[in-house]
């Protein structure tokens, strides 16, 4: 079955995404020394963290649920274009620069296949 095995594919993919994004959202509300670090290197006050990791994992959850899905994908994609202009701004290597927009294509791309309203209204 070709739309089960997308159904699958789709969660495979999102659940990579998930996953990235709550250990990342989950440092920044705890601080261990490298967000510490990093923070200081991009020149944030280190009192946006939890904020910041907060807004994360709020974001996330809502892309978890099908009903809430598209919400949360759309969120995701401005705080990842937001970790993408910090990188940009603190002149940062390829790999850092480009690693939101990957997370970003992880999280549309795992919605597209799971969600076949989605995909209809897109493609």
């Amino acid at each position: 079955m070709k739309s089960a095995r997308q159904l699958w594919t789709g969660w495979v993919i999102s659940a990579i995404a998930v996953l990235f994004l709550l250990f990342d959202g989950i440092l920044h509300v705890l601080k261990p020394q490298p967000v510490v670090d990093s923070f200081a290197q991009l020149g944030f006050p280190l009192s946006l963290a939890v904020g910041l990791g907060v807004l994360e994992l709020v974001c996330t959850v809502l892309y978890v649920f099908p009903r809430t899905a598209a919400l949360g994908a759309i969120l995701l994609t401005g705080y990842l274009g937001g970790a993408t202009a910090t990188q940009l701004r603190a002149g940062a290597e390829m790999f850092p620069l480009l690693f939101p927009g990957i997370i970003g294509l992880l999280v549309w791309g795992g919605l597209l296949l799971r969600d076949a309203r989605l995909r209809a209204l897109l493609l």
